[in-house]
């Protein structure tokens, strides 16, 4: 039997973000992935080792690699298109549980289970902070946008930055205040 879950994984790499900017810079959805993991499992730790926190960081980053996954069957759709109204986050919710529905069915059944976890996890503790660091994601975008001069992304970054503080997480607002400016800087300066 020829499976393909893995190789529609792999299509992560064809999937554009932010579609509906003008962006200096392309930004894939494989490419976001990678980073979200690498900011969750960040946050787990300095949870762990700042605020004497008892996260799984492996579990983070590994949930973050499949957070977005169902992507490589809808797309991208742009946040202000996600969420305008009731309806359509609701539909959306609706066709990104068939997309992964639709992924999973792609896995021979001894593996199923261990990519449904992966998928549809339950909540834990790091959940919070895996949506947190794709938000940060986000904002870093935003970020390297603006230093390039591109004022397309203004007020997605403002909205972005409000959101972040409104989480009122410790771990992220750590971060922000001692990790994220470094992402304004040039590399000489780094």
């Amino acid at each position: 039997m020829n499976y393909s879950f893995l190789a529609m994984l792999f299509r992560q790499r064809y999937i554009k973000r932010w579609s509906l900017m003008h962006s200096t810079e392309s930004e894939t959805l494989s490419r976001h992935t990678m980073e979200c993991a690498v900011i969750s499992h960040c946050l787990c730790e300095i949870g762990n080792s700042v605020f004497n926190k008892n996260y799984d960081p492996a579990r983070a980053a590994l949930l973050a690699l499949f957070h977005d996954a169902a992507e490589v069957i809808t797309g991208d759709l742009p946040t202000p298109v996600k969420y305008a109204s009731d309806t359509m986050r609701r539909s959306y919710a609706d066709i990104e549980a068939a997309a992964k529905e639709n992924l999973l069915s792609k896995l021979p059944d001894e593996l199923r289970p261990a990519y449904e976890k992966l998928m549809k996890p339950e909540s834990y503790p790091e959940t919070a902070l895996i949506k947190a660091a794709d938000k940060l994601c986000a904002l870093i975008k935003c970020i390297i946008e603006k230093n390039s001069g591109n004022r397309e992304f203004e007020a997605a970054y403002n909205s972005t930055l409000r959101t972040l503080k409104n989480l009122q997480i410790e771990e992220v607002e750590w971060f922000m205040d001692n990790l994220l400016p470094s992402f304004s800087m040039p590399l000489d300066e780094l």
